[in-house]
């Protein structure tokens, strides 16, 4: 068989790319990840601005902020949706080359696929799709936006919030209707 037939097919040795997909350690990569979330959400309390936006630096250059980004990218219910390059990162060494693509410079965002989805109505919605490395530069940068909004919100608004239905304090007027 030749090595073109190889590929095609699946057979042969894995390459260093699905290779090292595959070996990550996603326990210490969210660890990462999250002790630098609770590091710039520590600077944004204090008031340190130079020190977030250093963080944040850090957090959307770093191995484990592109891997976890590429990984929620590739495991949400739009993965097999392409954008306008009408590509789609689905083996694992597709992952891996996605994660290396994240670079800040020289980033230009590409285009939306523009489809329509129908209304109740019976009219038609526009909906714009990213592309996979856009839509991982997106999640990359909710990581290390996402603990400066959380610090900085309302504490009596939950909406749209992350964990929000666990954080609810128990709904008074629930408990006093209980106890008439």
């Amino acid at each position: 068989m030749t090595a073109a037939g190889a590929k095609a097919t699946g057979a042969g040795a894995p390459s260093h790319a699905e290779r090292m997909w595959g070996q990550a350690d996603w326990f210490r990569i969210k660890e990462d990840v999250k002790r630098l979330q609770v590091r710039i959400a520590k600077a944004t309390m204090e008031g340190r601005w130079g020190k977030v936006q250093a963080l944040q630096r850090l957090l959307t250059r770093s191995h484990s902020g592109k891997m976890l980004a590429v990984k929620r990218v590739t495991e949400n219910r739009g993965k097999s949706t392409p954008g306008v390059d009408g590509r789609i990162w689905r083996s694992p060494a597709a992952k891996w080359k996605g994660m290396e693509s994240l670079q800040h410079r020289g980033y230009r965002a590409l285009p939306l696929r523009r489809i329509y989805i129908p209304k109740s109505n019976g009219k038609k919605r526009p909906l714009g799709i990213p592309c996979m490395r856009c839509r991982a530069m997106q999640a990359l940068w909710k990581l290390a936006l996402e603990p400066v909004a959380e610090t900085l919100a309302d504490h009596n608004s939950y909406g749209f919030r992350p964990q929000s239905t666990q954080d609810k304090p128990p709904n008074k007027i629930a408990i006093g209707a209980e106890n008439a």
